[in-house]
């Protein structure tokens, strides 16, 4: 009888220690062969484990403990730190708040540069001036609506309501208003245009219409003609006509102030001067075939010295101030100037 005696098993120790083997032999070989990964290098917690698996066998040296290891690697952070903390590199960057900034004082730089320009501020005048024109028209508008009702009262004389006396009362003022507004118009759409109108008819011819508006609101409440005088009822039904004198007295001088306004495209000492020349001194067209009429300049000359010495123009007045003060154009006011100056 034959007895088969088993074969021992493998020992455990054995086949850790093969198997460690076998997976230092793969890394090496992982790490020498390229396009092969390494294997993960292992983590602070394992590392620590190892070690202290290698101090208890006695692999370390006496008292390399967990928490001097620790200590150490705080150490060396702390000295790698310390040389990193003294680069500014990073604070010479700009944050987002310095962009937006540096781009808002960039910004109002380039603006303030262009509204130093004369073609800007040729445009921010004559943006002003429509502004101002047609602020200055819905008043007068408004104005002279306001003395409609005092004009009816006076203009239908206690005429029963519905009336035809009382309807036409109505339109009183209101074609006084228009035929004022004409005028004011024209005005303003001229001066504006650089060419204001300086006529003592249409002067007059407003001074009437404004007149008549005026009375025929207050005349009912007048001391003397009211039942009951009241200063309050009078001051009210007369506001209205008193703006429409103050705007239509008023916008002509704006609009000549506008017109004289230098944007600083040509300056010399004695003022402002135009830029382009104006139309021919001639105050009409010519006809075909007619020569112009001769500009006697020394004539102007002599009348602007004696202006000069009546105090109405200063010792050295431009082109655009004689103009003005003679009447003429931009090219005879410029030769009376230039004579002007030769003589002084």
């Amino acid at each position: 009888m034959t007895v088969q005696i088993p074969n021992p098993g493998p020992d455990p120790d054995e086949v850790e220690r093969g198997l460690a083997d076998l997976e230092r032999h793969l890394a090496q070989a992982a790490g020498t062969r390229p396009g092969i990964p390494a294997p993960d290098a292992p983590d602070a917690a394992d590392a620590a484990d190892a070690a202290d698996e290698r101090g208890e066998r006695g692999e370390m040296p006496s008292g390399e403990t967990r928490r001097v290891r620790r200590l150490r690697a705080e150490v060396a952070e702390a000295r790698r730190l310390a040389e990193l903390q003294g680069d500014d590199t990073p604070l010479l960057l700009d944050s987002p708040k310095v962009r937006r900034r540096r781009r808002a004082a960039y910004e109002a730089a380039r603006l303030h540069e262009l509204a130093q320009d004369p073609v800007m501020r040729a445009w921010q005048a004559a943006r002003m001036r429509r502004l101002l024109v047609s602020a200055a028209m819905v008043s007068l508008t408004l104005a002279l609506a306001w003395s409609t009702a005092g004009v009816q009262q006076f203009a239908a004389d206690g005429a029963p309501a519905w009336s035809a006396a009382w309807l036409f009362a109505w339109c009183v003022e209101p074609f006084l208003s228009l035929a004022l507004l004409v005028i004011v118009g024209a005005k303003a759409y001229l001066g504006t245009r650089g060419q204001p109108i300086q006529s003592r008819t249409l002067a007059r011819i407003e001074a009437l219409f404004l007149a008549l508006t005026l009375g025929m609101n207050g005349w009912p409440y007048l001391p003397g003609v009211a039942d009951q005088f009241s200063v309050s009822r009078l001051v009210l039904h007369l506001l209205g006509p008193i703006v429409a004198v103050a705007v239509v007295t008023a916008l002509p001088i704006i609009l000549a102030a506008f017109a004289d306004l230098d944007h600083g495209t040509h300056t010399t000492p004695t003022g402002p001067l135009t830029g382009p020349p104006y139309r021919d001194n001639a105050p009409a067209r010519q006809a075909a075939g007619n020569p112009p009429a001769r500009v006697d300049v020394d004539a102007l000359t002599a009348r602007a010295r004696h202006l000069i010495q009546a105090g109405a123009l200063p010792a050295a007045p431009s082109a655009n101030a004689l103009r003005k003060a003679l009447g003429c154009g931009m090219d005879t006011a410029r030769q009376v100037r230039d004579a002007l100056r030769e003589e002084g």
